[in-house]
C-alpha cells in the first residue's frame, strides 16, 4: 500500500492503490511510444527541457520540500536543500550532456573509427524514501538527457513525492510519458523489468533489496546499477584538526536524522586524542536541536517510520547486551512519535549489530585504535564499501590512507557527499556501477563502435 502518513504525528493523510496488470501494460506501451519520440530529439533540445525542469524546481522548492517533510520527516531546511541540489544537478547535466555524449574518434588504423553513445530504452528506478527527490533525479536526469525514458518506483511511504516529481517532469518535458511514476508492489517489479522497453535498472536501497532486484535484472539480461547500504568509516588520526573533525563528523552522522547511506557511521579515533574527541562529541551532540521537522531551525526531525525506529532500537539494545557502552544517553522518546535522540556508543564488540550492520539513524559509534594501520584494518572490516573519511593535517599521509580504504568515495578533511561533478557508488555489498559525473550518464547507453574500412 502506498500511503502518506505523517511520521511526526502518525496521521494517515492519503492512500494510493497499486497499479493493476492492465495499467502496467498500458504504462509500458506509453513508455515505448515516448522512447520512440524522445530519442530522436537532439541533445540540445533535451537539455533545454531539463533546464526548464530546473527552473520549475526553483519556483516550487518550498512546496516540494514541505511534501518531503510531511511524508518522511526530514527537517524542512534540509528538504529545501535537497530540492536546490536537484536543480543544480539538472543544470550540471544540461550544460555537459553534449560533451559527455559526443562521438569519440579512435585511431585504430582504419579509414575511420569512432564510438558513439546511443540510448537504449527505459530505465526503471527503484528508489528509497530518505532522499525521495534527489535519488530519483540523479538517475532519471542523465538517463533522459542520454535519450532514454525513465520509470520511477517510489518507496511506499513517499507517494506524493513520486507524483510531484512526475508532475514536474510532465510540465517540463515535452514528450508525454517520457517520465512516469509507477505505484508497484514488490511482486510487480519483475514484470516491469522483463518488459522489452526496459533496458536498465537503477536501485538505491538496502543490500537485501539490491540482491533481489539485481537477480531479476540478471535473469532478464538488463543492465543495472546498485547503490546500496553503507557503514562508512570516519578516521580521526592523532594529527587531525580535532574540533573541525568532530563538528563535521557529527553533521555527517546526523544529517536527515542519521538516515543517510553515506553518513559517517563508524568513528575510528587514534588513542592519543580519543578522550579529547569524546568530550567534543558530547558537546556537539548536546548542541543539536530536535523538534517538529516542519519548523525551521531543527537539526533532527523524526525517523521516517515506526518500524525503522524499532529496528534501530533493537540493534542498539543488542549491541549494549553484547558489551557496548552508551556514553551519551539517547534513544526513542516515549512521549513522542518517531523521535529518536542521539546516542554515543563505545566499546563495540565484533559480532554485535553496531559492529556488523548498518545503523540507519542517529547512533554515533566510536572505536579506539592505537595506530594508522589498525585504523585501516578496522575501517575495512565490514561487508560494505560506500564511503569513508580521513582526517589528518598531513595531506600526503591522509591520501596514503585513502588509497588503502575499500570504498567508492573518500573524503579527506571533510565529509562524504554526492556531487553531480563526481562519480558516486560503492564496492563490496554497497553495490556496483556509478551514478553522477560522466560515468553516471554513460551507464545506460549503448557504447557503439563504428568502423569505416
Amino acid at each position: 500500500m502506498f500511503q502518506t502518513k505523517n511520521p511526526a504525528t502518525g496521521e494517515v493523510l492519503e492512500s494510493f492503490p497499486q497499479l493493476s496488470s492492465d495499467q502496467i501494460d498500458y504504462r509500458m506501451h506509453q513508455a515505448t511510444e515516448a522512447f520512440a519520440k524522445w530519442k530522436r530529439l537532439s541533445v540540445a533540445d533535451r537539455a533545454d527541457q531539463v533546464r526548464s525542469l530546473a527552473d520549475l524546481l526553483d519556483k516550487r522548492k518550498e512546496q516540494c520540500a514541505k511534501t518531503i517533510t510531511l511524508e518522511m520527516g526530514k527537517p524542512i531546511d534540509q528538504a529545501v536543500s535537497e530540492i536546490e541540489k536537484c536543480a543544480w544537478l539538472c543544470r550540471y547535466y544540461a550544460d555537459r550532456a553534449a560533451e559527455f555524449l559526443s562521438e569519440k574518434t579512435i585511431d585504430a588504423g582504419y579509414e575511420k573509427s569512432y564510438v558513439r553513445y546511443d540510448p537504449t530504452g527505459a530505465v526503471l528506478g527503484v528508489m528509497p524514501w530518505n532522499f525521495p527527490f534527489w535519488q530519483a533525479f540523479r538517475y532519471a536526469v542523465p538517463a533522459l538527457l542520454a535519450g532514454n525514458v525513465a520509470l520511477l518506483k517510489p518507496a511506499p511511504n513517499v507517494p506524493r513525492c513520486g507524483l510531484m516529481i512526475e508532475a514536474l517532469m510532465s510540465e517540463a518535458i515535452q514528450v508525454p510519458a517520457a517520465f512516469q511514476t509507477l505505484f508497484l508492489e514488490t511482486n510487480q517489479v519483475e514484470s516491469v523489468i522483463a518488459h522489452p522497453v526496459v533496458q536498465g535498472v537503477a536501485l538505491t536501497g538496502s543490500d537485501r533489496a539490491g540482491s533481489a532486484v539485481a537477480s531479476l535484472a540478471g535473469k532478464y539480461l538488463k543492465k543495472c546499477v546498485m547503490e546500496l547500504g553503507g557503514s562508512d568509516a570516519y578516521i580521526i588520526l592523532e594529527d587531525a584538526n580535532l574540533a573541525e573533525a568532530v563538528k563535521t563528523g557529527v553533521t555527517s552522522r546526523m544529517l536527515n536524522t542519521g538516515q543517510t547511506c553515506i553518513a559517517a557511521k563508524r568513528f575510528i579515533v587514534h588513542e592519543k586524542v580519543y578522550d579529547k574527541v569524546m568530550d567534543l562529541f558530547r558537546k556537539e551532540i548536546d548542541a543539536l536541536k530536535t523538534g517538529d521537522p516542519a519548523q525551521e531551525g531543527h537539526d533532527l526531525g523524526t525517523m521516517a517510520r515506526p518500524d525503522l525506529l524499532e529496528n534501530l532500537n533493537r540493534q542498539l539494545t543488542e549491541s549494549v547486551a553484547g558489551g557496548a557502552t552508551i556514553n551519551h544517553k539517547g534513544g526513542p522518546r516515549k512521549d513522542l512519535g518517531n523521535y529518536f535522540d542521539p546516542v554515543l556508543l563505545t566499546d563495540i564488540q565484533p559480532g554485535t549489530p553496531a559492529y556488523e550492520e548498518e545503523l540507519f539513524g542517529p547512533v554515533l559509534s566510536v572505536f579506539k585504535v592505537a595506530s594508522e594501520a589498525e585504523a585501516v584494518e578496522l575501517a575495512n572490516d565490514t561487508p560494505y564499501g560506500l564511503g569513508a573519511a580521513v582526517w589528518s593535517k598531513n595531506q600526503q599521509r591522509a591520501e596514503r590512507v585513502a588509497g588503502e580504504l575499500e570504498a567508492g568515495a573518500i573524503a579527506i578533511n571533510g565529509m562524504v557527499k554526492s556531487d553531480p561533478n563526481l562519480p558516486f557508488g560503492g564496492v563490496k555489498r554497497s553495490g556496483f556501477g556509478r551514478e553522477l559525473g560522466r560515468e553516471g550518464m554513460l551507464e545506460f547507453v549503448n557504447v557503439k563502435t563504428v568502423v569505416v574500412f
